[in-house]
């Protein structure tokens, strides 16, 4: 059995930063009984009567090598957190005032684990992996205080993931990490429970891997001579400094070995046919065109890629791969094939003889063929791959597993026909997306708009399977990409805390999750990460949100979201700051009809960091009337130009297509990107209430009542929610709504209903002239 290395996240903590945090730790006169505020949340779990003491005096009994290693992860995190030790002092496994740490390599389950603490017993108990991740709940029993004599409340947990496979993706191509930070990474996705680190080491902008035989991939190909700077398509300045890194096979050879010690498996991905720029620029004859070609200096996809008409393209590929296979010894490979255009093999002599000799259809097939070409390669050398959902095009490799990136259903398709699938859809698990307004946000990101919430309530296994089918639902991925991601740091923010609510995804029964009981525990978790430095996102205070209100007050109640943290606001506009009023219960803002009031606040952490600034308003708005109008038939105009236009202002009906639709449905037009459409008719309100209304849209979008801007979802943006309410009296109301697309992504999803409940069927409630 493989020797542990002794330290994992809990126990990076050096005797000056332990001292530092004294200094903001209160010891308490009388020790606090520990609650159970696990994350992610156990299978099983009971809270029995009582509680047991733990002091330096107990006594421990080990049986197994992976139980004394585990022993000695819990005296390290003991030292480091509490500033004493247990010694193994060969007590019997029944005795009283003692913990029994026991490796069974019978246990049902191999990575699950059973932790009891009654009748004066702590109890630990699995194979070796479920000895690491009882050890890691028991961590999250202890109390937060730095105190001796710790007092745990008595439980009772039988605990086993829902998932195999819960992974994390890191991108280091985009933007080179330096191996402490990899290894942080890896020690913090090991405490929450993920077993699988996706390391994305070649891509057009980066080879990050030393290849012995071909040493201009170190050479030339890890290197960029400088870098895009702001948003790709809006911007034409780059920062002219050269990116450069790599990672020898040292390195990684440690780097797999730290990893399985914290049962991590990382996947190596080798980005191909497709994502090449990089190895091209090492080594040209690799390309359709022989170059010349460059390391990619902006992001986005590239035409120039592998040439599949070209053995030696094949043969420098296993080179690669059979060096890749002695560091890396984990089942899996993961080999991309996702955004590879087909520009250059439509061009390229040798790619279409190679489709008319092996009687190929296109350069889909042609794709199909190079994919499933270096898949029996690898499974000749007892490996498997991995490929991005793409993979399915002309055909799927036979033994390839699936990660279904764009959105679900290439995970559906791959599951029906009995492939395994990973999920890492875009619009839940991409953690390199927005999870704020983006005009607050302090880093610039890729788009799209993921909270906290979003990823939280994702669900895995897709109703449209059978229960046969949803078995080759593997396991879920977040993903972490780099193109607006330049250091550790701003990983960090990115990452968490929404990679906390993948954790219990991936590891709990979906009949456990609450995303308010989440956020209860997230409040402890934000604590221990502060303590480890990890430049995690604080979330909003827990209650702060923009209301509307038909009432002359409002009460306004937040929580803050991490433990031991304050909350400073502001009600006159100003930024808080460390003398801004504190908040210490809930109050009242008084709206004198038809005025708006704008709360900031900050939240401060005991570390002394600080949240961005949050904003909410709080508006008095009287009831919209009615209009006479009475319309003709049910559906809405609609008009559409092959043109982006001002959505904030009416569409001429010159040159337009109109008609009439039964309800919000783009996918309807057969007309090409850029494109603006308006519908227009009538909102039929049912009730006199307060409605709330959404947009979802990729690119802009807004919605009028009567004639205000109820929602203003404007701008280019991947997909992103924005929502507001409106007092409506029952009857008809003038409506409409506007969208434009330019290309990518398109979407636009509108709902309205009462504040608080489900929202109301549009297509039954719309109507025109």
């Amino acid at each position: 059995m493989k020797k542990l290395v002794l330290f994992t996240l809990s126990t990076l903590l050096c005797v000056s930063a332990f001292s530092q945090r004294k200094r903001y730790y209160k010891k308490r006169p009388t020790p606090q009984v520990a609650s159970a505020p696990i994350l992610p949340e156990p299978a099983e779990m009971k809270v029995l009567p009582g509680s047991f003491t733990l002091t330096p005096l107990i006594k421990v009994y080990t049986q197994g090598e992976a139980a004394e290693k585990t022993l000695e992860l819990l005296n390290l995190f003991l030292d480091e957190n509490y500033g004493f030790r247990l010694e193994n002092k060969a007590a019997s496994a029944n005795e009283t005032h003692s913990i029994a740490l026991i490796e069974d390599d019978s246990y049902p389950e191999p990575e699950g684990y059973q932790l009891t603490i009654a009748n004066n017993k702590i109890l630990i108990k699995g194979q070796g992996a479920g000895l690491f991740y009882g050890l890691q709940t028991f961590n999250r029993l202890l109390p937060l205080e730095h105190i001796q004599k710790l007092v745990i409340r008595n439980v009772q947990i039988n605990d086993k993931p829902r998932f195999a496979y819960r992974g994390l993706m890191l991108d280091v191509c985009r933007h080179f990490m330096p191996m402490t930070y990899v290894k942080k990474y890896i020690d913090i996705m090991s405490q929450y429970k993920f077993n699988r680190f996706h390391f994305h080491l070649t891509d057009d902008q980066g080879w990050r891997v030393e290849i012995k035989k071909y040493p201009r991939l170190q050479s030339i190909a890890s290197s960029r001579k400088e870098t895009l700077v702001g948003r790709l398509g809006q911007s034409s300045q780059y920062d002219g400094k050269e990116h450069a890194g790599y990672y020898t096979q040292a390195e990684l050879r440690d780097l797999v070995k730290y990893a399985e010690d914290r049962h991590v498996t990382i996947i190596p991905e080798i980005e191909m046919p497709g994502h090449a720029l990089a190895a091209l620029a090492a080594y040209p004859y690799l390309g359709c065109t022989g170059g010349p070609y460059e390391v990619g200096e902006k992001w986005g996809v590239f035409k120039d890629v592998y040439c599949a008409g070209n053995d030696s393209v094949f043969l420098f590929l296993q080179d690669v791969l059979d060096e890749v296979i002695q560091i890396f010894p984990g089942k899996y490979i993961h080999i991309g094939g996702d955004e590879c255009p087909k520009d250059r093999w439509k061009e390229c002599p040798k790619c279409q003889k190679r489709i008319k000799d092996l009687h190929l259809k296109n350069e889909h097939d042609l794709q199909s063929y190079f994919i499933t070409r270096m898949e029996k390669y690898l499974n000749s050398k007892g490996r498997q791959i991995i490929g991005w959902d793409e993979i399915l095009e002309g055909g799927l490799a036979p033994n390839a597993t699936v990660m279904s990136w764009r959105g679900e259903q290439g995970g559906i398709e791959a599951a029906k026909q009995k492939h395994d699938v990973i999920m890492t859809p875009n619009q839940y698990l991409y953690l390199d997306y927005y999870q704020g307004d983006p005009a607050t946000e302090p880093y610039l990101n890729i788009g799209g708009n993921l909270p906290l919430s979003k990823v939280y309530n994702y669900e895995p296994l897709p109703a449209e399977l059978t229960a046969e089918e949803k078995k080759y639902i593997k396991g879920v991925q977040a993903n972490v990409w780099t193109e607006y991601i330049p250091n550790g740091t701003v990983a960090d923010y990115m990452t968490y805390p929404r990679a906390l609510a993948v954790a219990e995804i991936a590891w709990s029964p979906a009949a456990k999750k609450d995303y308010g009981e989440f956020l209860k525990k997230l409040e402890n978790a934000l604590f221990r990460l502060d303590q480890h430095y990890v430049n995690f996102r604080v979330p909003e205070p827990v209650g702060l949100e923009d209301v509307v209100t038909t009432q002359n007050a409002v009460r306004v109640s937040l929580k803050p979201p991490v433990k031991s943290s304050i909350i400073r606001y502001t009600l006159d506009g100003s930024e808080p700051t460390n003398s801004s009023p504190l908040y210490t219960a809930p109050f009242n803002i008084q709206l004198p009809d038809g005025s708006t009031k704008t709360l900031k606040c900050v939240v401060m952490l005991p570390s002394g960091r600080k949240s961005k600034v949050f904003t909410a308003t709080y508006t008095h708005k009287s009831y919209l009337a009615a209009t006479p109008a009475v319309p003709k038939g049910q559906g809405l105009s609609y008009k559409t130009v092959n043109q982006r236009l001002d959505i904030k202002s009416p569409i001429p009906s010159a040159n337009a297509q109109s008609g009439i639709a039964n309800d919000i449905d783009i996918n309807k037009f057969s007309v090409n990107s850029p494109f603006t459409v308006e519908y227009s008719g009538y909102l039929q309100i049912p009730a006199d209430g307060l409605y709330e209304c959404s947009l979802s849209s990729d690119d802009g979008s807004v919605m009028y009542i009567g004639d205000e801007l109820v929602v203003d979802n404007d701008g280019e943006h991947g997909a992103v929610l924005k929502k507001s309410s409106i007092p409506l009296r029952k009857g008809y109301h003038k409506f409409v709504i506007r969208y434009f697309d330019l290309g990518g992504g398109k979407s636009l999803q509108a709902k309205i209903g009462i504040q608080g409940k489900t929202a109301l069927g549009l297509s039954k409630m719309v109507f025109h002239d």
